[in-house]
């Protein structure tokens, strides 16, 4: 109640309450937005769709891709938008790394690499999986277009015990591109940081600098081997270009692809693919920590449901 007041203060124009049930009977209310625990987005986006509600639900979808499946099949149902907030999607250096690889800039990628550490903070309904992981799982799904064969992670539960606060996850692709994506709560300051490797070039993300991509004409080359036994190895360090990026918040941007889907019908960036493989990598991510690091298969995890191709 003392938050609902202080932002009713700060927007005197909008209309303040504590009861969900009345948000959902106004007949004037086209649409929600959910930015709540995890463990209450089935049960507040499911009611909402059937007050007839489009529904915006900040990551991830659901507690599980049963529920994300759940919600998915409702809205069909309720002829309602159901969207999930998958921020970073939208953000000019994500998108333009994804034109990049496109592209073909890099070469073939070998490996990438990021980090998604702070001092917290710390949460107690979700695992650092379910709270930081859906940030880097969606980048990588977006940029590589595909989804990981296997999946194995390790961690801690420091701070709460059967609450992972550090992990550290490795991704296999079908082309045998690798991935580790590394994240805390327990890190001395805040670090958003990705290197992807390929064969030509190399670059390097980090999300709130002056300078978030940086493209690196860096890498190793073998030279003449017709020596027996012998590798001539060159070390190739050139250019490194700084790319300008436009000023859009992403915020923004996803809401008005979300504005846009419920008045035009089209499918949004965060579409229905992406929210449900987010949730399939996370889960798989979850059982292999569970396990001890062993190897996880999505597919043999996951069996695809019907209609979600």
């Amino acid at each position: 109640a003392e938050r609902v007041a202080k932002t009713a203060h700060r927007y005197p124009n909008a209309s303040a309450t504590t009861d969900v049930a009345e948000v959902l009977a106004d007949l004037d209310l086209d649409a929600v937005i959910l930015a709540t625990p995890v463990f209450t987005h089935h049960s507040l986006a499911s009611a909402a769709l059937r007050a007839g509600k489009h529904v915006f639900v900040e990551k991830p979808l659901a507690a599980s891709s049963g529920e994300a499946n759940d919600l998915f099949a409702l809205a069909a149902e309720c002829e309602c938008t159901l969207m999930c907030g998958h921020t970073f999607l939208y953000s000019p250096p994500v998108q333009k790394i994804k034109q990049i690889l496109d592209d073909g800039e890099l070469g073939d990628l070998h490996f990438i690499s990021s980090s998604r550490t702070n001092l917290g903070p710390y949460r107690s309904d979700v695992s650092v999986l379910f709270d930081l992981g859906p940030h880097d799982f969606s980048m990588l799904l977006y940029w590589l277009g595909q989804m990981p064969d296997r999946v194995s992670a390790i961690g801690r539960d420091v701070i709460s015990p059967g609450i992972p606060d550090v992990a550290f996850v490795d991704l296999t692709f079908p082309d045998a591109m690798l991935a580790h994506v590394e994240m805390s709560w327990l890190a001395p300051s805040k670090l958003r940081r990705t290197v992807i490797v390929g064969s030509e070039k190399m670059l390097v993300y980090e999300d709130g600098t002056p300078e978030p991509v940086r493209i690196f004409d860096s890498g190793i080359e073998i030279g003449d081997t017709s020596t027996f036994g012998q590798y001539q190895l060159s070390y190739r360090s050139g250019d490194i270009v700084s790319l300008r990026m436009e000023a859009t918040e992403p915020i923004i941007a996803e809401l008005v692809d979300f504005r846009d889907t419920i008045t035009t019908g089209s499918e949004p960036l965060s579409d229905r693919r992406m929210a449900l493989d987010v949730i399939r990598t996370v889960e798989a991510a979850e059982a292999s920590l569970a396990g001890g690091g062993l190897i996880v298969p999505i597919a043999e995890l996951h069996a695809a449901p019907a209609g979600t191709s």
